[in-house]
């Protein structure tokens, strides 16, 4: 089974609906799995950097992972984002991941304690012998302060359940020499960098602007596999605009939603702190609005 069977190729690190107190907004969460299934996402990560993962409660991820595989129900991947900088609790995310429902596990690095590299190697070992589900790796060093080395990588890509990592180290020389040289599936976790990866033999992206342009992704996907260069750059270039509004101020998740939440996907733009809302201006806000709009509405380059 390759990984794009395990994972999907077009996914979503998605955002977290809340309701105005901070509460999960279960009704958000249908409307936004709905649009994104409709949009063509095949793949849908839960609780991850976008999900706002380090302010939910373990019966909160629970919850909506829980409810996103209910609401998928087979149409798309799972992926539960369990990571954290202890090896016992993210085994124990692992298990109850599993047992909500998941299809995969995202896995990042350990973040503030900086362990060695043979510290890496032996937690995302101990993680991934945790269960059965496919296992893939996240590393990006600019948020967790170390990041998995090209030998690391190599040797955790012959563990049986490790099968993809997502890379937003962005060293796509890196990348491309072990593509070539293990059997470890990328996925693209910089949306600045999805046609190159993509061109460089990516087998997917894991994109927080999918959360409003999911059609373009697929079409940018079917130009690569078709080998049409001059669609799949249209298809780029088209979204450069919306991934740089939507990270120019913050990390992705509050512009997003405040996206998200003006086109009437998911009813509020509530985030919890130490995020804050109101980052764009009612303008910016309304401009982003139509042009994601136009990209997701058409799946074509505007």
């Amino acid at each position: 089974m390759t990984a794009a069977d395990l994972f999907g190729t077009n996914l979503v690190a998605m955002v977290t609906p809340m309701n105005p107190d901070g509460s999960i907004s279960l009704p958000g969460l249908t409307s936004l799995v709905d649009h994104l299934l409709t949009t063509g996402a095949d793949g849908l990560v839960v609780a991850g950097t976008t999900g706002e993962a380090p302010t939910l409660t373990d019966a909160e991820t629970t919850q909506l992972i829980q409810a996103v595989a209910t609401q998928a129900n087979g149409r798309a991947k799972v992926i539960a984002g369990i990571g954290t900088y202890d090896t016992a609790t993210t085994t124990h995310r692992a298990h109850a991941a599993e047992a909500a429902g998941a299809d995969g596990l995202l896995l990042v690095t350990p973040y503030y304690s900086k362990p060695t590299q043979a510290g890496l190697l032996a937690h995302c070992r101990a993680v991934a012998d945790a269960t059965t589900l496919p296992v893939m790796l996240y590393d990006v060093p600019h948020r967790t302060g170390l990041a998995l080395s090209p030998t690391t990588i190599a040797e955790l890509a012959t563990h049986p359940h490790i099968h993809a990592i997502k890379d937003a180290k962005g060293d796509l020389p890196e990348a491309m020499t072990l593509m070539a040289t293990t059997s470890l599936a990328y996925y693209c976790g910089i949306d600045d960098l999805n046609l190159p990866y993509l061109a460089a033999g990516a087998t997917g992206l894991v994109s927080v602007t999918a959360n409003l342009t999911a059609g373009p992704n697929a079409a940018l996907l079917d130009a690569i596999r078709t080998s049409d260069l001059p669609t799949a750059q249209a298809l780029h270039r088209s979204q450069i605009p919306t991934t740089t509004a939507l990270t120019a101020t913050s990390q992705g998740a509050p512009n997003t939603k405040a996206a998200l939440a003006e086109l009437g996907v998911i009813p509020h733009a509530t985030v919890r702190l130490p995020l804050i809302e109101g980052q764009l201006s009612a303008s910016e806000l309304r401009t982003l609005a139509a042009t994601a709009n136009a990209l997701f509405a058409a799946g074509t380059p505007q």
